[in-house]
């Protein structure tokens, strides 16, 4: 499990119309931990709600940045924020954890639609830094009332930003099959936003040839079940270590069962968006739900399960604990 820690809000500031950016300093006055772009953070907040929010800005500053935008349907998490937090509130937060890394590439294209801005940020930044040739699209419904339009917004080297509005036409169902090239070896793409943005990313990208392997994404956002979706067989969770094991049933999670049953579970968003349950399968055949895995990792021959919302078509799941 990440480490906690302890933090002050040193700042609050709008960005855009429907985003709040938050800077949080360690509360002893030490640095924080270092980061990549890329990395989350679980951000536990007094009203007992835990979200996961991308860090921001130069990744070699001294202080965490996030940026949350006001969920219209919001569960508590992005509310509380922006009505209730305040400049020199005490947090607990995780340390950085990345499942969203930025690999080395030849060239880089970042599509990001509205707050997934955060992440991309921070990569144009660190591409900057590097020398790497990078083209950002930036997909908003409003230019003057997005989050960091003046941050990405001219002043490259190495970069360019493009950004499109809805309201002038550029919606990204109108603009993803031109903004996104043709696939070639040394160029790699990344894209945050709404889970539709980014599957009419890969879909675009399929139709280019794209592989798997160089498109990167990250949400934070569990992907809705299907109305019939069945919640599975009850199957038999098997401890590596020891040996213990306990039926699954249908109603309980694998991260439920291992709880009432004394085994600790690093749990954090409980959805399978944040990887903090991520654990080793030794043994069976996984049935994955989560959403940060990619379709290789979850194919792999060393996999991982999400404990917090996976299941197994196997009877028996044996795994690293």
């Amino acid at each position: 499990m990440s480490e906690m820690l302890s933090v002050i809000v040193d700042g609050l500031w709008r960005q855009g119309d429907k985003s709040l950016a938050v800077r949080l300093v360690a509360e002893n006055g030490e640095t924080l931990p270092g980061w990549q772009p890329g990395a989350h953070i679980d951000v536990h907040l007094p009203c007992g709600i835990i979200r996961q929010y991308s860090l921001t800005g130069a990744c070699g500053n001294e202080s965490y940045l996030i940026c949350v935008g006001l969920e219209t349907a919001s569960r508590g998490g992005s509310r509380y924020i922006h009505e209730t937090l305040r400049p020199g509130q005490k947090l607990s937060i995780s340390s950085p954890r990345n499942l969203f890394p930025l690999y080395q590439a030849d060239r880089v294209v970042l599509l990001a639609a509205g707050i997934g801005i955060t992440p991309l940020y921070a990569m144009a930044l660190q591409l900057e830094a590097s020398g790497t040739p990078f083209t950002l699209h930036y997909y908003v419904k409003n230019r003057e009332n997005a989050a960091f339009v003046r941050e990405v917004s001219g002043g490259w080297r190495n970069g360019e930003c493009i950004i499109h509005a809805s309201c002038e036409g550029e919606s990204p169902r109108a603009r993803l099959s031109q903004d996104l090239p043709a696939a070639h070896d040394g160029l790699h793409v990344y894209t945050c936003g709404p889970l539709e943005f980014m599957a009419k990313v890969r879909d675009v990208a399929a139709g280019k040839s794209w592989a798997e392997t160089h498109i990167h994404s990250e949400a934070f956002q569990p992907v809705a079940p299907a109305a019939n979706a069945d919640t599975g067989d009850v199957f038999t969770v098997t401890l590596a270590s020891t040996g213990e094991r306990w039926p699954v049933p249908a109603d309980k999670t694998i991260a439920q069962v291992l709880l009432e049953n004394g085994v600790a579970v690093p749990l954090s968003c409980e959805m399978g968006i944040c990887g903090a349950c991520l654990t080793p399968v030794i043994d069976g055949v996984v049935d994955h739900r989560d959403t940060v895995q990619s379709a290789e990792e979850k194919g792999a021959r060393d996999q991982q399960v999400a404990l917090c919302c996976s299941r197994s078509h196997s009877g028996e799941l044996v795994i690293g604990l």
